[in-house]
């Protein structure tokens, strides 16, 4: 899908890019199909109004939906349901089952220290997307279950990323080559350096704060 001239530069950038690499990994791994290109991750911090940038997501995204124990979890959860409901744009939920649950959303992304509970979740859930963090570190051969991982960070990043030195695409290639399921790449991935993820492996592109203001401006009808 081709983003129409009414969104902005970066944003069709970062789609286009999420594309390619999302095509170039169905290719080594077909279950890469199920796979959103494309994965806006929000914060209560660094995105206050995620609903917002949730709606102007083209069809095929997704939205991870961490609300970090945050007391309006629920509402703001309901907001982005209703966002990519209908839509085709799948929502993830971060860790929290339950709410997942009660959302009736398209999965969970697990933090990489809880990346077993994707296990027990699947037996409950076969139809979930689920996804986890990673950090790097080496795998426990037959211990990931999930669908793809989510790696970071590989550029400089903000928000805790910024205290974890970048991974560079060389070693991100690596990892990703060396893993058991689809990696996306999170972590300072804007339009300009989407480009140079094309021979890494990735999946697909992750972010926070580049997608919020690729998406910043509704496309014109």
């Amino acid at each position: 899908m081709i983003l129409p001239e009414d969104y902005s530069d970066e944003a069709r950038a970062l789609w286009n890019a999420a594309l390619d690499l999302n095509r170039a990994a169905i290719a080594v791994s077909p279950g890469a199909g199920r796979l959103p290109p494309l994965l806006f991750f929000t914060d209560p911090d660094r995105t206050p109004r995620p609903w917002e940038t949730a709606a102007r997501l083209p069809r095929g995204a997704g939205v991870v939906f961490r609300a970090f124990g945050r007391a309006e979890a629920l509402e703001i959860g309901q907001r982005l349901r209703a966002a990519t409901a209908g839509r085709g744009v799948r929502l993830l939920v971060g860790r929290d089952a339950d709410l997942a649950v009660r959302l009736e959303a398209d999965g969970v992304h697990l933090p990489e220290r809880a990346m077993a509970e994707a296990t027990a979740m699947r037996r409950i859930r076969p139809d979930w997307l689920l996804t986890s963090a990673w950090h790097g570190a080496p795998l426990q051969i037959g211990a990931v279950d999930v669908d793809a991982l989510v790696l970071s960070p590989v550029f400089p990043a903000g928000g805790a990323s910024a205290r974890k030195p970048a991974l560079g695409v060389s070693a991100f290639r690596a990892r990703t080559l060396a893993a058991p399921c689809p990696v996306y790449a999170l972590g300072g991935v804007n339009g300009a350096r989407a480009a140079g993820l094309a021979e890494s492996g990735a999946c697909g592109i992750a972010g926070v704060e580049a997608i919020q203001a690729a998406f910043a401006q509704p496309a014109r009808t």
